[in-house]
């Protein structure tokens, strides 16, 4: 069992997080090309994205905290972390990156999507932080 929910754990970060990493990245960039006369149509579609990954991306720590439990390693200080900054990362993204993205849709300001840019460069390595607690997992068995 634990290694079918750790393959459901990886694909859906795989195919959850990462599109919201990228399409996340990007806004910032499209929003400017809008400000100068580009068309919004991009940062739409960039911004659903991000909303509607950022739902599935829920089954990554479901998913996750299963494989925990089937491993029993649900005290251990490296899952304790990743705990702890995917709930950072998810605060971010829910509190901070999308309803920045829903405010620069509304009216896009160049101004104010530098801040913008700035949370998704916080966000990003935290969750690259995640990845790599969790195939470096300290005090792990493995020999990684």
């Amino acid at each position: 069992m634990s290694k079918f929910l750790l393959s459901v754990h990886v694909l859906a970060a795989i195919l959850a997080v990462g599109p919201v990493a990228v399409a996340a990245s990007m806004f910032p960039a499209a929003v400017r090309r809008v400000a100068a006369g580009g068309d919004l149509t991009t940062v739409t579609v960039l911004h659903r994205i991000c909303r509607v990954y950022a739902y599935v991306a829920i089954a990554v720590p479901v998913f996750g905290l299963g494989v925990a439990g089937t491993m029993h390693v649900m005290g251990d200080p490296w899952l304790i972390v990743s705990i702890g900054l995917t709930a950072v990362a998810a605060a971010v993204l829910a509190f901070v990156v999308l309803p920045g993205q829903r405010r620069q849709l509304a009216a896009p300001t160049p101004g104010t999507v530098s801040r913008l840019g700035m949370t998704t460069g916080v966000f990003n390595p935290l969750w690259a932080a995640v990845t790599v607690l969790m195939i470096v997992r300290p005090g792990s068995s493995t020999g990684a």
